[in-house]
């Protein structure tokens, strides 16, 4: 079971082009998440992917959309990284 994914898959990464029935190889020790599709069905899904909704224009929002990182890094904002004096571990979440 997986609880957490960052938000690759908001911003186009593999997840996005997942579909039901597909095989997915998770291998924790190593740290890998592999989907068993082959490399001209990846770039066929990849080529017709489109976002599920539209980034947002302003406020809050955007800030968050454009500089929030994801969870494996702390899911803090990257301008903030290294200005508070204390790191964020890589296993803090």
């Amino acid at each position: 079971m997986v609880l957490h994914t960052s938000p690759e898959a908001a911003r186009g990464g593999p997840l996005a082009i997942v579909r039901t029935g597909d095989m997915i190889e998770l291998d924790v020790p190593n740290r890998r998440l592999h989907l068993s599709i082959s490399d001209l069905e990846f770039q066929i899904r990849m080529a017709a992917w489109k976002p599920a909704v539209q980034p947002p224009t302003g406020g809050y929002a955007k800030l968050y959309h454009d500089h929030v990182e994801g969870a494996d890094k702390g899911a803090d904002m990257d301008f903030l990284v290294g200005c508070r004096g204390n790191a964020v571990a890589r296993e803090s979440h």
